[in-house]
């Protein structure tokens, strides 16, 4: 029975995900992608209408919360 030769293996291998690679690089290049800056600043805080709007509140913990103290 005769041996399986394994020696062209790792050539046949690597240059088939090189050739995958680029057929997949050559697909990609086409699409257009997503852009990680936005175009216009829409994060900025709006205007207070009411004037407890603008005031600071304290919030305070609940009450079970001094039973751990």
């Amino acid at each position: 029975m005769p041996q399986l030769n394994t020696s062209t293996w790792f050539p046949i291998i690597t240059m088939t995900i090189i050739s995958l690679f680029c057929v997949y690089q050559m697909k990609m290049i086409n699409h257009t992608m997503i852009s990680i800056t936005p175009q216009n600043n829409k994060n900025t805080t709006p205007k207070a209408l009411f004037p407890w709007e603008k005031k600071w509140t304290k919030i305070y913990l609940p009450n079970s919360m001094f039973q751990l103290l």
